[in-house]
């Protein structure tokens, strides 16, 4: 990272560092970033082709011959840096995966990643995501698989008209789809405390019942969550919000103190690759060499980035995996590396 750091510094792009060990460019701008190695590539001399794709690259004697919509181009080597599936109006739809199937690679199913999840509350008349659209607030997302705690994740998450998004939903969605594609149980429940268990936030509400039993049950928990997540988890539990504290029945108190560290998100899909930000999945990492990120099963042929099965939790991992793996296939390739096939 640190040299990452250095060598957009000499570009001219400084970043600063953020929660969670996320890098930004200070101008907080990510056309800065694009317009810094554009200018690079062109003070390096190389061609940038632009207005042309290419449809294949096949092997041919000691090279390779790529097809494009304006003619051929043959290559010693080549640099598969193509993407997944997400975005694909940028151009990462998948081809990149089908050309390097057809040069011998192995593909592990990909999925999106970092992708925002749909929810969906049968019978519900204004399902919770709906009435706290727009609200955003830091909550502890547990995924369960195969009726086991799997993966517990922290951070802040963005209520939609449609679902559930932001940092926490987004680094979710990888577990989830990855389970469902494999053809497991799974299942999110949201904790609006984060770190707190049941029997914690039992004795947090029968401590504060006792320094403040006229307090309405609103009020009370209006002072630990968001004023309208409040109002709407009450009304979903079907409880008085003008009841006191201390006319609160245990068993209404416990159904609510289950309800907020373990709220079921009924989660029924995501919005797919046209809204994720990464592709999870890809060409299997055993058929790299991670010295040169040269093709094990195809001499000359490299592989960097998001082709490969390698996705990062969101906030710049996916770019620094791609910078990085491009840079260790440009020294190979400007070294004349070859590995045999």
């Amino acid at each position: 990272m640190g040299e990452t750091i250095a060598f957009f510094r000499e570009l001219g792009v400084h970043v600063h560092e953020e929660a969670g060990g996320k890098l930004f460019p200070d101008s907080n701008r990510a056309r800065d970033v694009l317009d810094a190695l554009l200018r690079e590539t062109g003070r390096l001399g190389a061609a940038l082709l632009a207005g042309r794709r290419v449809l294949d690259v096949a092997r041919t004697g000691d090279g390779f011959v790529l097809t494009t919509t304006t003619g051929d181009v043959r290559a010693k080597a080549v640099v598969l840096a193509t993407g997944g599936q997400s975005l694909p109006k940028s151009g990462s739809d998948g081809t990149g995966f089908v050309m390097a199937n057809r040069l011998g690679h192995t593909i592990v199913p990909p999925t999106p990643g970092l992708v925002p999840l749909v929810v969906e509350e049968p019978g519900d008349v204004i399902p919770l995501h709906r009435a706290l659209a727009g609200v955003s607030q830091d909550v502890e997302l547990t995924i369960w698989i195969d009726g086991s705690a799997a993966t517990r994740l922290t951070g802040a998450l963005l209520w939609t008209h449609i679902g559930v998004s932001g940092p926490v939903a987004m680094n979710a969605s990888r577990h989830l789809l990855r389970a469902e594609l494999e053809g497991r149980a799974v299942s999110i429940t949201l904790n609006f405390f984060p770190g707190l268990s049941f029997d914690d936030l039992d004795r947090r509400w029968t401590a504060l019942t006792a320094e403040r039993p006229l307090m309405t049950l609103q009020n009370g928990l209006a002072a630990m969550v968001p004023a309208s997540a409040a109002a709407a988890l009450i009304g979903k539990l079907d409880l008085d919000g003008t009841r006191q504290l201390a006319h609160l029945a245990r068993d209404d108190r416990r159904r609510l103190v289950h309800a907020l560290v373990a709220w079921p998100l009924a989660v029924t899909g995501t919005r797919g690759y046209n809204y994720a930000e990464v592709t999870a999945g890809g060409v299997a990492l055993g058929e790299i060499d991670p010295s040169t990120m040269q093709s094990r099963v195809c001499a000359g042929l490299y592989l960097v980035g998001e082709i490969l099965d390698v996705d990062g939790r969101i906030g710049g991992f996916n770019f620094q995996w791609a910078w990085s793996s491009a840079r260790i296939a440009g020294t190979a390739v400007g070294k004349g590396s070859r590995v045999n096939a």
